[in-house]
């Protein structure tokens, strides 16, 4: 696809083109960032009217990425040119767009008529664009939010892939020591097990505890993988994930606490994910001086106090062909998904896969 116009010619990038994807990624190293075709679902680059590629940017699903323009042309209107390119394409498809970006560069963005909803300083702000914002969503809460008669008020975020006795364990305690409980599921379908299945299983492990209301997390509480860190090459890994952590976090203690009225978060104490154990370091950082107290529950062990439970030990035994050793593990509904038919397919998937998701 090719548009004309008395400045510039835009082109969409064919990511199986490997001279296309290498002229990308030589112009991006220059702007000293590491271009991965595979972290992008479309590309585009704009030129000037002498053939020179003189910027281009990306997306992945609703999120933009990569945008960058020659030192040359930063004063001309190339920047807003891409960005606007960019949103179009997607708000044909989806009803709002991200952008993640240092947060000096936030106001490039606002410019352009996108909203910063927080920032971890100094590496990240996000912003949104569209028909539908964290208003929205906040809405969303309202709507669902359950009239109490105390202040015993709790929450939790769960992913859930799968749902084990873990998971049902920190719930119940949960359960027994408030008046309610709303528990987030992210619903980013970054995970084998996708976002209705677990939305599922949860549900049939949880029927027991009417006082737990489920909460469509949205496009608000998310795991770490959703948070693009191209534009951070020369910074720590520890400190990517802190800021990235500490981001979602801020975004749920900013927008959600005060809606719900949420006193507590329960979380489980983190063994084996770096992703985990930093959100959880976010949460003792930034919550209870939002008024949120942060209560850590020692994570469930099944058998051997050491043999703690995760959903990641439960996929490597799936992967292993193994689910029996870890039947423990699972609550009875979950088993019995996954020894059914509606299962094959997720578990050909593991089989296949590699990675913790």
């Amino acid at each position: 696809m090719s548009i004309e116009n008395t400045d510039y010619r835009y082109e969409k990038l064919d990511l199986e083109n490997p001279f296309d994807v290498k002229l990308v990624k030589d112009f991006l190293a220059k702007q000293d960032f590491d271009y991965n075709p595979k972290e992008v679902d479309c590309t585009m680059i704009i030129y000037n009217l002498n053939n020179k590629i003189i910027g281009t940017g990306s997306y992945k699903t609703r999120t933009l990425r990569y945008i960058a323009v020659a030192p040359e042309y930063r004063e001309s209107t190339a920047f807003a040119d891409i960005v606007t390119y960019l949103t179009n394409l997607l708000l044909e498809t989806h009803s709002h767009t991200f952008v993640f970006t240092r947060p000096d560069k936030a106001k490039l963005f606002e410019g352009l008529g996108y909203s910063e909803i927080a920032r971890a300083e100094p590496l990240f702000a996000v912003l949104e664009f569209g028909f539908r914002t964290i208003k929205n969503y906040q809405n969303y809460l309202q709507d669902i939010k359950i009239k109490t008669f105390t202040n015993q008020i709790a929450a939790i975020v769960v992913n859930c892939n799968p749902f084990t006795n873990g998971h049902k364990y920190l719930i119940e305690k949960a359960s027994a020591e408030n008046e309610l409980v709303y528990l987030f599921v992210v619903e980013e379908n970054l995970s084998v097990f996708p976002f209705e299945i677990r939305w599922k299983l949860i549900k049939n492990g949880i029927i027991h505890l009417p006082n737990v209301i489920m909460v469509k997390a949205g496009h608000y509480i998310v795991s770490g993988g959703i948070f693009p860190s191209y534009f951070l090459k020369n910074e720590a890994i520890d400190l990517i994930s802190e800021k990235q952590a500490e981001l979602d976090v801020t975004i749920f203690a900013d927008y959600f606490v005060p809606i719900l009225n949420i006193k507590k978060r329960y979380i489980g104490t983190e063994n084996y994910c770096v992703t985990t154990a930093a959100y959880n370091k976010a949460m003792h950082k930034i919550l209870p001086q939002k008024g949120v107290e942060v209560i850590e529950i020692t994570r469930k062990s099944a058998g051997d106090e050491s043999n703690f439970i995760s959903a990641s030990k439960v996929r490597e035994a799936i992967k292993n062909d193994n689910l029996l050793i870890i039947k423990d593990f699972l609550p009875q509904s979950t088993f019995e998904f996954l020894t059914s038919e509606d299962a094959k397919e997720i578990i050909e998937k593991i089989k296949k896969g590699s990675g913790r998701h």
